[in-house]
């Protein structure tokens, strides 16, 4: 296809056209899961996102040119905490999460990336890395401790679009006698006993956070690549300090040249997350719902935008697909997608007007004949939908839930008396009970409302 891929681009905060490095290796990567609990429907959001802007890279520039890393980050204070609190191995843990993740990935039918490194693997690069901060100047030792000195850097704050005071003021930052200035974030930091720990030069420890993606994309993309992908969550200061300690440590103007982020996923409005009680496991959804539809809620919203995730979105997304299945046909080949169908896509990932063109696409497959079915089955599965066969879909359509009216509204009960209580866990595992056996539940306006799906 010869038309221009543009993308929203949050260091300049502008929509540019994407004009890759060396368009015979074109480069993202994506922040992956830290494996310390089993993904939700908002880092479901990255997932997907990513995955279509991969589709999207390797339309444009062929199968084999472009390169998709993932991480894995399998050691970290969350996973640390978590370990203790479940009262299992740290490698039992990050071993089952990360199965876990797999299969929500196949679920929710996503293609794998290039690569999928796990921060374990690539210690000795880390180590390699803070050696040269240091040498550079831009890092410092003390107490077993190595820290990035931030103010030492002159574009910290260029992709957040904020001074340094600002960002400082407005997040959560790691106070520490054992930092010269409270900006400065760790990079290296020793391990309590019982904790897993390498050798450094520094003594037996693990790094920090962001330097894990730092070295990882060093590894598999170079010094400096095309696109750098995650949630806007992870902007400040996840993103903020990667680029600060790459360009630090490559000696280099630029690191990743496009920075995507996609928005948050709300439930009645409110931002998905542990404290609120709100959060929906991926895994929840798969004895009942098609992976397909939750995918394709996913892409009803703009990237960019917040996406409320609601009953009603996943009825309406249920139905549309059951629709689309009326022009199912098995496909022996791919067939060329009309290029004005794509064109929504290649202006910054516009799924909701790549959906509007599915929709006219069905319409001329529905008066056709059985190659416009094709074509339309093909755009579809462009995007990862209309993957399983018709008799696949029927059968998640067939399935009954195993509870009545009467447990449903006695869970609801349970899940508000935990709530009042401030017993998050246990409203969250109720939610998840209940979703498991096909029941959605919604609150809204200090009710609950519930629905069989």
């Amino acid at each position: 296809m010869n038309k221009d891929i543009f993308l929203s681009n949050s260091l300049g905060n502008k929509k540019e056209k994407f004009v890759p490095i060396n368009s015979n290796k074109v480069g993202m990567y994506v922040c992956g899961p830290t494996v310390y609990d089993d993904p939700h429907i908002g880092n479901a959001r990255p997932l997907v996102v990513f995955d279509i802007l991969y589709r999207v890279l390797k339309c444009k520039f062929g199968e084999k040119k472009v390169t998709y890393v993932r991480n894995i980050t399998d050691i970290d204070d969350k996973i640390i905490q978590s370990s203790n609190e479940k009262k299992i191995s740290i490698q039992k843990l990050t071993t089952d999460i990360t199965k876990n993740f797999h299969e929500d990935c196949i679920y929710l039918g996503c293609e794998k990336p290039t690569f999928e490194p796990k921060a374990t693997e690539n210690i000795l690069l880390m180590i390699e890395m803070i050696n040269k901060l240091i040498q550079n100047g831009y890092a410092y030792l003390n107490n077993y401790h190595v820290y990035f000195e931030v103010k030492k850097f002159k574009d910290y704050g260029k992709l957040s679009n904020k001074k340094l005071d600002e960002l400082i003021a407005g997040s959560r930052v790691e106070v520490s006698e054992n930092k010269k200035n409270p900006e400065d974030f760790v990079l290296w930091k020793p391990s309590n006993n019982n904790e897993p720990f390498w050798e450094s030069p520094w003594g037996k420890g693990r790094p920090g956070w962001h330097l894990e993606c730092s070295a990882m994309s060093k590894k598999f993309l170079g010094d400096k690549f095309d696109i750098h992908g995650g949630g806007r969550d992870l902007i400040f200061p996840h993103h903020e300090n990667e680029i600060a300690q790459s360009r630090c440590a490559n000696e280099n103007e630029t690191f990743a040249n496009y920075w995507i982020h996609n928005g948050f996923i709300t439930m009645s409005n409110e931002k998905m997350a542990k404290s609120q009680g709100n959060i929906l496991r991926i895994k929840a959804f798969r004895n009942n719902i098609s992976g397909q539809v939750l995918r394709f809620a996913l892409m009803t919203t703009h990237y960019k935008q917040p996406l409320d995730w609601n009953e009603k979105l996943i009825y309406q997304c249920q139905s549309t697909i059951n629709k689309w299945y009326e022009s199912y046909v098995e496909l022996k080949k791919k067939f060329l997608i009309p290029e004005n169908y794509l064109e929504p896509l290649y202006d910054d990932l516009n799924t909701p007007g790549y959906i509007a063109n599915l929709h006219k696409l069905f319409e001329k497959s529905q008066k056709g004949d059985n190659k416009d079915k094709e074509i339309f089955v093909s755009a579809c599965n462009f995007i990862g939908l209309l993957t399983s066969s018709k008799d696949e879909w029927i059968e998640f359509k067939k399935r009954k839930l195993s509870i009545n009216e009467k447990e449903i509204l006695n869970k609801i009960d349970q899940r508000n008396k935990a709530r009042e209580d401030k017993n998050y866990k246990l409203a969250d595992q109720i939610r998840n009970e209940l979703l498991d056996k096909g029941v959605l539940i919604e609150d809204t306006d200090g009710k609950t409302t519930w629905k069989f799906k």
